[in-house]
């Protein structure tokens, strides 16, 4: 079969849950060798061979995360010009898009974005204006470099015993044209990343205000976790921009998804409709995120929520 390489996604060693959606997809198309670069590799071994990788190229060298993007691009050229892959993926977040775009340009080949799936031939599916129209779209030039959306694709164990292969690139000086000089880790509190957790609580229009967020927290919490909001919520400013769920936000797909004073615009459903089972919280019954749901509370979320929580708090 085939061989796909995946970027591998990590930070400092603990591998991004996309990556492992990224894996799936490939063993789906072909034969998924995972690319690694920078430290940590021992300790994400078992995790990357838990999900399919077949191969993995180790690009350890520390050369080549001393620079921001460039020496990646780099290295996956080298990989595609040697190995001859039937496609690149890697992952659709700032970062993922930019290596996308260099290595394109690197190896004269076309690039997808913001792709939802990809079936055989490697046609990529979009959703486009809100999620209201799926577009389909193949790379005619080149090696398919394609950049998937994180959560897009339900990732799926295949146990597997990957070949390691030692791999480095030197780089010129336009790869080593950004430097890193200094690494702060950002502090984070006890509520899990949004993207990765598998049980999401989201407010909107309905709470009214930034003040009111703390009942949504207080729901969160309780469930051990992450907190979302609606473009409308973080546009009026009652919560941070990086939280916001949607086609121009995040997309998420937990086990569980709490939308509560959503009303449903195709735009937020966009980026949570994959979830497994959703509810709503709200009190206008035509609402048409109840069109979507799995249960469907109809009524006053400045009741209802706080009530929930009380609940669930008890029986912990």
């Amino acid at each position: 079969m085939a061989e796909i390489l995946v970027l591998v996604d990590h930070v400092d060693g603990e591998v991004k849950k996309v990556t492992l959606e990224l894996l799936t997809l490939a063993n789906r198309l072909g034969e998924a060798s995972a690319v690694w670069v920078g430290a940590g590799y021992d300790g994400a071994k078992d995790k990357l061979a838990e999900y399919g990788a077949q191969k993995v190229y180790v690009g350890a060298d520390e050369e080549l995360a001393s620079y921001v993007v460039a020496p990646k691009a780099a290295l996956l050229a080298q990989l595609v010009q040697e190995k001859s892959p039937a496609a690149v993926l890697v992952a659709a977040t700032g970062e993922g898009k930019e290596v996308a775009g260099r290595l394109a340009v690197k190896i004269g080949s076309g690039v997808l974005t913001d792709v939802v799936d990809v079936a055989d031939g490697f046609v990529a599916e979009h959703s486009i204006f809100g999620g209201g129209t799926i577009a389909h779209a193949k790379v005619t030039t080149g090696t398919p470099v394609i950049a998937v959306r994180p959560n897009a694709v339900a990732a799926e164990a295949a146990p597997a015993t990957p070949a390691e292969e030692q791999v480095t690139v030197a780089l010129s000086d336009t790869d080593k044209g950004t430097k890193i000089v200094e690494k702060v880790v950002q502090e984070k509190g006890e509520r899990p990343d949004l993207t990765e957790a598998a049980i999401v609580v989201s407010g909107g229009r309905g709470v009214g205000g930034a003040e009111n967020f703390k009942i949504i927290e207080g729901l969160a919490d309780s469930l051990g976790a992450a907190v979302g909001a609606s473009r409308a919520a973080t546009d009026a400013g009652w919560y941070p921009h990086q939280f916001q769920v949607g086609q121009t936000g995040k997309t998420v797909s937990p086990q569980l998804y709490i939308a509560v004073g959503i009303s449903g615009a195709i735009q937020h459903r966009a980026g949570m409709q994959t979830s497994k089972t959703i509810i709503a919280i709200n009190k206008d019954s035509e609402a048409p995120i109840f069109e979507l749901v799995d249960f469907g509370v109809v009524g006053d979320l400045f009741q209802v929520a706080p009530q929930l929580t009380e609940e669930i708090t008890k029986r912990k």
